[in-house]
């Protein structure tokens, strides 16, 4: 689609091109300029933004407009154009040392998985005679670690066992001890006049038609042979 040079301004058509006649350039850039600076105090007031417009005659005469300070708002777009230039810049820095480093991580990973197929017996055809002599000198000193933390473990667990039997033995032999010291007290109690003659009577049903118990004692028929007696009441 073809673009006219036309532009509809107003009620008539003026094409855009540069004026050829002197005069009627000036005096067309001085209502555009004049519209030009209106616009921006504008858009400066309505929209409370910090506007800045620089603009040269084609004689080489400047006009300035700006809501602030035209050398401020000029500070501050080389200070937002340098910062966007230098995010931009540590961003494509930062993109690359991570390609680098994912990059080193794949390569240990794999060096990681080539070992442990190693160390298990396999994928050793593209190892070297120096590689596989290395190889089962490493297996040997993890078989002689293994070995020894394992004698560890049984050796604490033998200790542990031993002490656990000392234990028992102690504490069988001091229940011993209390057995016997109990038999030698109840043998002294015996001996003692009248020493467990009477033991407590099993309850007995209390009927109150017969009788009422008084003297809930009954001899002892394991060391005594006197006889039984009862005292009751009818």
């Amino acid at each position: 689609m073809e673009i006219s040079p036309q532009r509809k301004m107003g009620r008539g058509k003026i094409e855009i091109k540069r004026i050829e006649n002197t005069t009627n350039r000036q005096v067309t850039f001085c209502k555009r300029r004049n519209g030009l600076l209106k616009k921006a105090y504008e858009l400066s007031v309505l929209c409370d933004a910090e506007v800045a417009l620089i603009v040269f005659s084609s004689r080489g005469r400047l006009y300035e407009y700006s809501n602030n300070s035209v050398k401020a708002t000029i500070e501050r777009y080389k200070k937002a154009s340098s910062d966007s230039s230098n995010c931009g810049s540590v961003s494509e820095a930062n993109a690359q040392f991570y390609q680098q480093e994912a990059s080193k991580l794949r390569a240990q990973i794999g060096n990681l998985q080539n070992s442990n197929r190693h160390m298990l017996g396999e994928a050793l055809g593209s190892l070297s005679a120096r590689d596989l002599k290395n190889l089962e000198g490493r297996l040997e000193r993890g078989i002689s670690k293994i070995r020894s933390k394992k004698n560890e473990l049984l050796f604490a667990e033998i200790e542990y066992m031993q002490k656990r039997e000392v234990d028992l033995h102690n504490n069988n032999q001091y229940l011993r001890a209390k057995i016997a010291e109990n038999e030698r007290a109840q043998q002294q109690m015996n001996l003692m006049p009248g020493g467990s003659e009477y033991e407590l009577m099993p309850p007995q049903p209390f009927d109150g038609r017969n009788y009422i118990q008084v003297n809930g004692l009954q001899p002892n028929h394991h060391y005594s042979r006197q006889d039984q007696t009862a005292l009751q009441l009818v």
